[in-house]
Formats: C-alpha cells, structure tokens, sequence
C-alpha cells in the first residue's frame, strides 16, 4: 500500500471511507512516562492518519482552522489525557 502525505491524509473524504477500515482510537497504548516527541510518534504510528480515525463505531474527521492551534499542539492535549 502506497503511504500518505500530510496534505493527503487531511483531505480524505470522511464520507467515503469505510469505518471499519479506521483505527479504533479507544485502542491506542500511549506510555506517559515517554517524552513528548515519542508520544506524538507513537500516538501516529499507531493511528495511521491523525485527522481521521475510528471511535467505537463512528468515523471521525478532525480539522483545525489556520488560525487555530496545531495539530502538534493538539496531540500534545490529546496526549496529556491519556
């Protein structure tokens, strides 16, 4: 299978995509106790495509506006509640 830039990942059309197809966010294992740079890595290794994902039964699409925060700054959030 071919990988995905960035830019790719973020204009998948959530509407095509077969949920079950997605990974599971409820089953990402994040070790807090690694630096931050690692849990970003290994929280994206293990989802395949940050901007689109499963959670339980329902796909999820997520977008930041570009006077927003980053997506850096997001996992950094996302990762301090795992």
């Amino acid at each position: 299978m071919q990988e995905m830039t960035l830019e790719q990942m973020k204009n998948v059309d959530i509407r095509t995509v077969d949920p079950d197809s997605l990974v599971d966010i409820r089953d990402i294992q994040i070790n807090p106790d690694q630096p931050k740079e690692e849990r970003i890595r290994n929280f994206v290794r293990q989802i395949g495509n940050p901007y689109c994902f499963r959670a339980g039964g329902v796909a999820v699409k997520v977008s930041f506006a570009e006077d927003g925060a980053t997506l850096e700054d997001r996992l950094e959030s996302l990762m301090m509640k795992l």
